[in-house]
């Protein structure tokens, strides 16, 4: 059976855009959507603790109700099923992700400028999932995936804005690289890779070291080991086209800049380092609150 898309709902206006974006995701993916709410089981005994789980049920299928109207009118294609999940949301979101290709969140959009409010649910489920996360702001619509039409309007019948993939060439991930390829590939969509370098203080290098803050071709270094990083990737997906950017400065700053045209932005996250405390790091963590597109953050060893 193929691993589904799930997505979390809650009644919200962001949960609905989230639910949405996850259905037509689906569809890209070919796989079923399984679209989940999670509820506290109240512990108290007695008619009281069994009032509260039978409005805690009632309102959880509500929401389920409601979120599935709205999705199979807008993506009359999508394969579908719902499912109540007990337990604190974001240890039963991320205990469904174990048997997910993917979960899709919603976040609310702050006013005034792009980015995300981000609850502790979902910062808690992105930071200890398994799985890729997507986070999908209140106000994403199926048209701000596409360029506009030749007549400047939104349109779905345009092709995809470009996938981002925000790269480490200290540390390039398989896993990250792949989804980012993948997710292209489905929309049919070019692939725009991005790799910031700073070049290193004089209070990080050694003695003798200080020539190295001033490297004319650093750059172009960092130009040539990426296109050699990424050839690999080339050759297995040869119909996506792959645009290389390298540029000096921060890396949160060079991708906000980068998806802000964007279908979706991709990043890692390292699992490995100090699994007891699990966190974004600080690249992803400044990308969730102010890079507006949808942001797929895929853990990674």
């Amino acid at each position: 059976m193929l691993e589904p898309v799930i997505v979390g709902v809650d009644g919200s206006a962001e949960s609905l855009a989230a639910a949405e974006w996850a259905a037509r995701e689906a569809v890209r993916r070919e796989r079923p959507l399984r679209m989940v709410h999670a509820w506290n089981w109240h512990l108290a005994q007695g008619d009281g603790g069994d009032r509260a789980n039978a409005a805690q049920r009632h309102l959880a299928r509500r929401v389920l109700r409601q979120a599935s109207e709205r999705v199979r009118n807008a993506v009359p294609g999508v394969q579908l099923t719902d499912e109540q999940l007990e337990g604190p949301a974001t240890e039963a979101l991320v205990k469904a992700t174990e048997q997910a290709e993917l979960l899709v969140l919603g976040s609310r959009g702050l006013s005034g400028f792009t980015g995300f409010l981000v609850g502790s649910v979902a910062m808690g489920t992105v930071a200890k999932a398994t799985r890729p996360v997507v986070l999908v702001r209140a106000d994403e619509e199926a048209e701000d995936e596409h360029f506009p039409g030749d007549d400047g309007k939104p349109s779905t019948h345009t092709r995809y804005r470009d996938v981002v993939l925000g790269i480490d060439l200290r540390d390039p991930c398989d896993e990250v690289i792949k989804f980012a390829f993948e997710a292209a590939g489905q929309r049919h969509a070019r692939l725009r890779v991005v790799y910031a370098w700073q070049s290193p203080s004089a209070i990080s290098l050694g003695p003798g070291d200080i020539a190295l803050m001033r490297n004319p071709q650093q750059g172009e270094e960092w130009r040539e080991f990426l296109s050699a990083v990424l050839q690999i990737w080339r050759d297995k997906y040869p119909e996506t086209e792959v645009l290389e950017t390298v540029v000096e400065g921060k890396a949160a700053t060079a991708l906000a800049r980068a998806a802000s045209p964007a279908s979706l932005l991709v990043l890692g996250r390292r699992t490995a380092e100090r699994p007891t405390v699990p966190r974004l790091g600080p690249v992803t963590h400044a990308a969730v609150h102010h890079v507006g597109c949808p942001l797929a953050v895929v853990p990674h060893a």
